[in-house]
């Protein structure tokens, strides 16, 4: 996939699903964004009760390698991006969000928040309005949107999660910013707890009797390597029928047939141009019918936050990617 086509594939998950680093917290200099090798954790955290409390002035880079300069713990914050807005709140910053990108509607306060724009492109003159003293931006947003954000000179990190342990580490790194050292570490505990009963319950499974499964998460468009999302679908036991692709790429339907899926996955609140829904697209497809999934009704809607959002509630997603696999293994 050439960039230009990575970038509106990137534009595109943004626009139509809402969808949305690595770091350290050994000291108050951290660089964030290089993915971990694989089988690694993105970062070594401390006991949640041995967790410090945040040395200011503090100075970290970010995905891009920009670093930035925090004199004190930031108390109006501004973020343009839904999964790290989620992560914020989760850690108890409702307080300090002063505004959010149009796209963010969780937890419920979230709507109440002055909005500044997309999360591709946010609006500069409502972000610069808000007046804060730390601006959050995610994986969506465009090169020069950036670019235009820098140019207002507020502490601005850019977050980039390719991976789950790049969401804890996203975790961490918010924590330390915004001195949540310890309620970031009990988060991360809570999910690594909960992925780790779902990852045991289908451990049993043999690797011949693993269910082949597909995912569609925009008409049209499915998943590969190198995303977070491919990763929720193994750890959940199953096999990708699109892992031998890397990113996001529009499907080739009759390489879907052949492969013939057992699940197939498809995010809720997704339609066309014409009002049909993701499931029912899926359906009318020429020879879809022959596919084990679609004879034996084994299509399973998702909810686009909890799958495309790399926050938080990416648990719950990968909770009903579980059930939808093996329902009788996964509670």
């Amino acid at each position: 996939m050439n960039k230009i086509v990575a970038l509106l594939l990137v534009v595109l998950l943004s626009l139509s699903i809402a969808a949305c680093g690595a770091g350290s917290t050994g000291d108050s200099t951290a660089k964030n964004g290089a993915s971990p090798a694989a089988g690694q954790p993105a970062v070594k955290p401390a006991d949640a009760a041995n967790a410090t409390a945040t040395k200011y002035p503090l100075k970290m880079k970010d995905t891009t390698g920009t670093e930035i300069t925090l004199q004190k713990a930031p108390q109006r914050i501004v973020s343009t991006s839904t999964a790290e807005t989620e992560i914020l709140f989760a850690l108890g910053l409702g307080d300090r969000i002063v505004a959010v990108s149009d796209f963010d509607n969780y937890p419920e306060e979230a709507k109440t928040k002055t909005k500044v724009g997309g999360v591709s492109a946010p609006n500069v003159e409502a972000v610069l309005a808000a007046n804060a003293d730390l601006v959050i931006t995610g994986i969506s947003i465009k090169e020069d949107a950036l670019g235009k954000l820098r140019s207002l000179n507020l502490p601005l990190y850019k977050f980039e999660p390719k991976s789950i342990d790049d969401i804890f580490a996203n975790v961490l790194v918010l924590g330390q910013l915004t001195d949540k050292q310890k309620e970031a570490q009990e988060l991360v505990d809570k999910m690594k707890k909960e992925i780790d009963r779902i990852k045991t319950a289908v451990s049993a499974v043999k690797p011949e009797q693993k269910k082949k499964v597909y995912i569609e998460f925009s008409p049209g468009y499915t998943v590969g390597k190198g995303e977070f999302m491919d990763e929720v679908l193994t750890l959940a036991g199953g096999i990708n029928i699109a892992a031998d692709t890397k990113g996001y790429n529009k499907i080739n339907e009759e390489k879907i047939i052949q492969d013939n899926p057992a699940v197939i996955f498809y995010t809720t609140g997704t339609k066309d141009k014409a009002g049909q829904t993701l499931d029912q697209i899926i359906k009318s497809r020429n020879g879809w019918d022959k596919i084990e999934a679609v004879k034996n009704n084994q299509l399973v809607g998702v909810n686009q936050d909890t799958l495309n959002r790399p926050g938080p509630r990416i648990v719950e997603g990968l909770l009903t990617i579980a059930k939808g696999i093996y329902p009788d293994l996964v509670k």
